[in-house]
């Protein structure tokens, strides 16, 4: 597999998520533009992961507390899908803290519930 730059998924990421919207548009569940976003990922050659667990681990022992990843692109860059009325502070943090967890660098926050989907796709950084 060829070794593309958090910056080069993440480009391929966003023209993949205005594709999906353009196509379906809103007010959908996140489980159809998780299942076509990563279709559309996937037919671009890049390896998509999707429902990752992820595991905390807290004073030396793994706790299988529940988490799960919805996308996880080349494994560098985690895609997280919403379609909420309006996004919180804290669907920011989730990402955020899942950035630390992984120790990856770049996230991916998508709420597909938007008039406008440039106003619904966020960059998360963890020290890029």
């Amino acid at each position: 597999m060829d070794q593309k730059t958090e910056n080069e998924i993440s480009y391929l990421i966003r023209g993949a998520i205005f594709q999906v919207y353009n196509a379906l548009g809103p007010g959908l569940l996140e489980s159809v533009y998780e299942a076509v976003l990563c279709f559309e990922l996937q037919k671009q050659g890049l390896e998509v992961k999707r429902q990752v667990p992820l595991p905390v681990i807290y004073d030396s022992v793994e706790l299988e507390i529940g988490f799960r990843l919805d996308l996880l692109v080349n494994n560098k860059v985690i895609i997280e899908i919403k379609s909420v009325e309006s996004l919180a502070k804290v669907h920011h943090k989730q990402l955020l803290t899942y950035l630390k967890l992984t120790e990856l660098k770049l996230g991916i926050l998508v709420n597909f519930n938007v008039d406008n989907i440039t106003e619904g796709i966020f960059r998360k950084v963890n020290g890029l």
